[in-house]
């Protein structure tokens, strides 16, 4: 593994599914939530997600790994990548800590992930939040295309932004510069490149579930999605919300893919009472 400066994207390192997985770990009691993130160039848990991590750590254990090529964690030698694997690494997460069950949230990408999961494995979710989400098969953004693709350069990193964030003040230069260093450190770019290349429509289609395993979900289920998303189309989380049984749905207007990070504390606020509601009807089950 490379040796890296220190960095807040640098957690605690756990063996997860045989894989060393770069993981962060914050709060202590209440029912745990773990956390699986976008597949941008450069991304990770942190970046992810340290707007969210310290607002859900007040009332529970917050986990957050790095999935397997991502961030800080292990890149397979044999470089295949699928979502079968990924699930496989977030079972080993979850096993590694001794977590029988979570709340699960999956932003894009990752939502692809925790829908997964949740229909292969779940007694092992409790409550599914879905954001911006993967899970069903649908034509390819130019936006998705965009970022699948990327090719580190400043230009590339800024147009990409440009396409994330509906509110274009987010996007400054020294945000450009943080991303574009991310999507160049050792060993970053190539496991990327080696995730999705083209053509990318077979992603989109191999991270989606069949439409009668979602039907099937039990799970209580908060869907999330900016109004102006160019990256995954609204419409995705109208389908997810009308496929699963117990969803509610929230679309935020003038927002982009970027929900946790335009609407920080709408958000943090949204997911935080959905959780706060499985505690309670936790207790009076019990």
């Amino acid at each position: 593994m490379h040796t890296y400066v220190d960095s807040p994207e640098i957690g605690s390192e756990i063996s997860a599914g045989g894989y060393r997985t770069n993981l962060h770990d914050y709060g202590e009691g209440g029912f745990p939530v773990m956390m699986i993130h976008g597949s941008g160039p450069g991304v990770t848990a942190w970046a992810n997600w340290h707007l969210l991590i310290p607002e859900l750590a007040k009332h529970r254990r917050v986990v957050a790994p790095d999935m397997l090529g991502f961030g800080y964690s292990e890149r397979p030698d044999d470089q295949i990548y699928n979502r079968e694997r990924w699930m496989k690494h977030a079972v080993g997460v979850m096993d590694e800590l001794g977590l029988a069950q979570v709340d699960l949230i999956g932003n894009s990408f990752g939502g692809s992930l925790a829908l997964a999961l949740a229909i292969e494995h779940p007694d092992r979710v409790r409550r599914l939040v879905l954001m911006g989400s993967v899970g069903v098969s649908f034509p390819i953004t130019k936006g998705l295309d965009q970022g699948w693709g990327y090719q580190p350069s400043r230009e590339n990193m800024r147009r990409l932004m440009d396409v994330f964030a509906f509110n274009k003040s987010l996007i400054t230069n020294e945000l450009i510069e943080m991303r574009y260093q991310a999507s160049i450190r050792p060993g970053f770019q190539e496991s990327f490149a080696a995730m999705f290349p083209a053509p990318r429509q077979r992603w989109v289609d191999n991270l989606a579930s069949k439409e009668e395993s979602i039907r099937r979900l039990p799970h209580e289920t908060l869907v999330l999605h900016g109004r102006e998303d160019e990256v995954i189309p609204l419409e995705v989380s109208y389908k997810l919300a009308e496929l699963i049984d117990r969803a509610q749905l929230h679309v935020f207007g003038r927002c982009g893919h970027w929900t946790q990070i335009e609407h920080a504390d709408r958000f943090a606020r949204l997911v935080n009472d959905f959780l706060l509601e499985g505690d309670q009807a936790t207790t009076r089950d019990m």
